[in-house]
């Protein structure tokens, strides 16, 4: 699955980082903790959080994820769309709970087989 056909399916808000939306997900990692999903996330994932400081697209960047989900109507910072921008890195936006956005990816991803 696309970033993009994540964005459609769940009717995402795309604040930035539209270069790269035809990146590919694999799977997906849900923490809030920085040097968790440092240690702990691999490629392509999106990464689910509340984060909305710039430090989450270096994070992102570092790991090469497919996409930041930001949850329960959080939207980022001027630095951090500056910085989403300059590395490519999506940063979607969702009303929805940390849970169900991890639900929701989830069984659509089971579904597609990733």
């Amino acid at each position: 699955m696309k970033v993009s056909e994540l964005v459609e399916k769940f009717e995402l808000n795309v604040y930035s980082g539209l270069s790269g939306l035809d990146r590919e997900v694999t799977g997906g990692y849900v923490s809030d903790l920085l040097s968790d999903v440092m240690g702990n996330a691999a490629e392509n994932e999106v990464w689910i959080t509340l984060q909305t400081h710039q430090n989450v697209v270096a994070i992102a960047s570092l790991k090469d994820l497919a996409a930041i989900v930001l949850v329960k109507g959080m939207e980022p910072d001027d630095d951090t769309l500056e910085r989403s921008n300059q590395e490519g890195i999506p940063i979607l936006g969702t009303p929805l709970s940390t849970f169900e956005m991890a639900g929701k990816l989830f069984v659509e991803l089971e579904g597609s087989g990733a």
